[in-house]
């Protein structure tokens, strides 16, 4: 695992892309695709521009991806205090399923926030993602309704949340 680099940029984007796409998270409920979001998903420029953009490498391939939301990034859009941390536009490739590496993105979040001294992760996520919602509990994320929000009509997202040790 490790920071992404320009040139891994595109390879980031598509990661992410694929991963939301092959659950179906990028469904209109008419069945139409989300092009806005898939777009906003790939563009790991403007992510890295002002957060820190992790990749996990197995086998030469890179199959993992994550954006780590530093206090004063663009992308926070839960954290809106400055001891909080925040992550989002995790992605596994569906090849590398099951084999931990969602788990090694995660934890390092979690070291980063301890590292830089915050007292909690938040996090926001599609109430249909199951699987996620299962890796984030067994992570120590609690659902929290507090941080529930929709950031378009018709999209509704769930909070989690985690104190730092």
């Amino acid at each position: 695992m490790r920071h992404v680099r320009p040139d891994e940029y595109a390879r980031a984007g598509e990661i992410v892309v694929t991963a939301y796409r092959s659950e179906g998270y990028l469904r209109f409920s008419d069945g139409s695709e989300d092009h806005a979001y898939a777009a906003k998903l790939a563009d790991v420029a403007t992510r890295a521009a002002d957060s820190v953009v992790l990749v996990v490498e197995l086998d030469g391939r890179l199959v993992g991806s994550v954006t780590w939301c530093t206090p004063g990034s663009s992308m926070r859009e839960l954290a809106t205090r400055e001891d909080q941390g925040e992550f989002r536009m995790l992605g596994v490739d569906p090849v590398a399923a099951g084999r931990g590496v969602g788990t090694a993105l995660i934890t390092w979040c979690l070291d980063r926030a301890h590292q830089d001294g915050l007292a909690e992760v938040v996090i926001s996520s599609l109430p249909e993602m199951a699987a996620a919602h299962r890796l984030y509990r067994r992570h120590g994320f609690v659902r929290r309704t507090d941080l529930d929000w929709s950031p378009v009509p018709g999209t509704q997202l769930v909070g989690f949340s985690r104190p730092v040790a």
